[in-house]
């Protein structure tokens, strides 16, 4: 796919990861729909850098664990650019929970936001995509991996992994569907230095990742034409290191 020109969305592009994939389509001269829920002066930011690239860019505010958003976000993406290329479903939430103490709310805080919301948007922005497109869904290791402490995310992203797969098959062969796994790209914020230090002698690369590595798989995502419901695991080597 020949980005230049063409529209693509990022869901959670506020901060962090989100936000260098967001930039990263900007350089691409692409028009970019930057979706947040509550970081508007992060969205804000994301907007300034990818015009600062030759990009063009908007923000758009939803709450994606909302059972309407998905389908009023691509319609708002709609009325603003006209058409709709690329999706890339990062926004998530990744929360430490013991087994035990999980509730109701916990569990559905995490599935509805990791798992349902990427599904109804990539399913109204499949709709919009009239002239093909790509999907690209943001996993996790942990759906390869068993994580005790993180049972419902883990759960979570392996159901988006499962997604990209069936979607892959159903929407082929004008729109193609692919997922990307990091490790430890960004370490959460509450994670002491110890737990980084003790994830760098564990990894076989010997160091953590960084955002730019998922945005080098997203980019290859986007532009390999002959590669779809497949996901790469961006990990330095964490998931063969037994």
């Amino acid at each position: 796919m020949i980005l230049e020109g063409r529209v693509g969305l990022v869901t959670g592009a506020g901060h962090r990861v989100g936000r260098a994939l967001a930039v990263a389509l900007g350089k691409e001269k692409m028009s970019v729909a930057v979706h947040f829920n509550s970081s508007a002066s992060e969205a804000n930011e994301t907007v300034r850098l990818i015009e600062s690239e030759g990009g063009k860019a908007k923000t758009f505010q939803f709450d994606l664990s909302q059972r309407d958003a998905p389908e009023k976000l691509i319609d708002a993406v709609m009325k603003q650019f006209g058409s709709l290329d690329v999706l890339i479903n990062s926004a998530a939430i990744m929360k430490r929970h013991s087994f035990g103490s999980i509730t109701v709310d916990d569990w559905d805080e995490t599935m509805n936001l990791n798992l349902r919301s990427p599904f109804f948007v990539a399913q109204a922005a499949s709709r919009a995509m009239t002239n093909g497109g790509a999907i690209v869904n943001i996993a996790d290791l942990a759906a390869f991996e068993t994580w005790p402490s993180y049972i419902p995310h883990s759960m979570s992203k392996s159901g988006v992994v499962k997604m990209t797969e069936g979607m892959a098959k159903v929407l082929a062969p004008s729109i193609r569907v692919n997922a990307i796994a990091p490790g430890a790209v960004l370490l959460p914020d509450d994670w002491s230095e110890t737990i980084g230090e003790r994830i760098v002698d564990t990894t076989p690369l010997r160091r953590l990742g960084e955002p730019q590595d998922v945005v080098d798989a997203m980019l290859y995502l986007l532009k390999a034409n002959y590669i779809t419901g497949d996901t790469i695991i961006v990990d330095g080597g964490r998931h063969i290191r037994k």
